[in-house]
């Protein structure tokens, strides 16, 4: 008998990416999507007659409960979220309420249904470490969290080590920033390659950034949703931090991605005070060390790759939308 999967937030980037690799693998995928929005399929337009989708919310446990009912998963991976840093600072409470209470409801609603046994896995994130003055962060770093998005964050990353420590199966992934072609474009690398492709494209002159001296550890997410299912197939729950080791600043992608369709930035760069924050991580790099030993996993695609990757996608989609085709 196949396996069954409960993915929430499956309409993201990394929602969809992660469906496709359960589907390849033989399981039956659910998805949960909110009832409150016009959803946006287009993440998993190829795979949508596949998979089954159920109404649910991480603030409303009842929804949480039928959601189970309905799914009864062996395997629960939670990567619903409001996502965003710097829109957290403008709806703290709506971010603390879905990104560390809704965790909550949703671990409490396994209990209750009666699936502990369920492996569950929670999206935790680098942006949890704050500026922490190590050079590199792993599994053992101290958390210091500057936004209220990272402190909602923390709270789930615990909430679920203290189910864990109850008796249930269920560990967290820290993942450090992982783009591809599916990222949203209000996330500053998809931004940058959409940005870029408009301009030698003749369709746009300028981009409008923020802090381009912020440095992060890049990596591509398809193979960070590897690295959430060989997590869930271990033999003790326990957290991982998943990332490359390489960090590099916005103005490295910058510079990057204009030398993919072969332009200079400085002209195409303007800096715009509302995309600045006014606390900020300065640099994010992770030690995956553990990982790659105890999981058997390692990034293969590179910062250099990534970057070439979404450009050359969003040149692709952009030169079909000119000529009236749906890329």
């Amino acid at each position: 008998m196949s396996k069954r999967a409960l993915i929430t937030g499956i309409l993201g980037q990394d929602g969809s990416y992660l469906a496709e690799l359960l589907l390849s693998k033989g399981y039956q995928v659910f998805g949960m999507v909110r009832r409150t929005t016009q959803p946006h399929h287009e993440n998993i337009r190829a795979i949508h007659e596949k998979i089954s989708l159920i109404p649910g919310d991480l603030i409303d446990i009842t929804s949480l409960v039928h959601v189970l009912e309905r799914s009864q998963p062996d395997e629960i991976y939670n990567l619903a979220a409001q996502s965003h840093v710097g829109l957290s600072f403008s709806h703290p409470q709506l971010t603390a309420q879905v990104n560390g209470l809704g965790v909550q409801r949703l671990l409490e609603a396994l209990r209750l249904v009666g699936l502990s046994q369920s492996r569950f896995y929670q999206a935790s994130t680098s942006e949890m470490y704050g500026n922490n003055g190590h050079r590199m962060q792993h599994e053992y770093t101290p958390f210091m969290p500057v936004s209220p998005y990272a402190t909602a964050k923390v709270f789930a990353h615990h909430t679920v080590r203290n189910y864990r420590e109850m008796g249930m199966w269920a560990c967290s992934g820290i993942l450090f920033n992982h783009e591809s072609p599916r990222r949203s474009l209000d996330f500053v690398t998809r931004k940058i390659s959409d940005g870029v492709a408009r301009i030698a494209l003749g369709l746009i002159h300028t981009i409008e950034l923020g802090n381009l001296e912020a440095q992060r550890d890049w990596g591509y997410a398809p193979e960070y949703v590897e690295a959430m299912w060989r997590m869930l197939q271990g033999e003790q729950p326990r957290d991982y931090v998943i990332a490359t080791g390489e960090m590099h600043s916005v103005a490295d992608f910058v510079q990057e991605a204009f030398s993919i369709v072969g332009l200079e930035p400085h002209a195409h760069i303007v800096h715009s005070a509302q995309y600045s924050r006014s606390v900020d991580v300065q640099q994010l790099c992770g030690d995956s060390l553990i990982a790659q030993s105890e999981l058997e996993w390692a990034p293969t695609v590179r910062f250099y790759g990534l970057v070439k990757r979404m450009v050359e996608a969003d040149m692709l989609r952009l030169q079909g939308e000119t000529h009236g085709v749906c890329v």
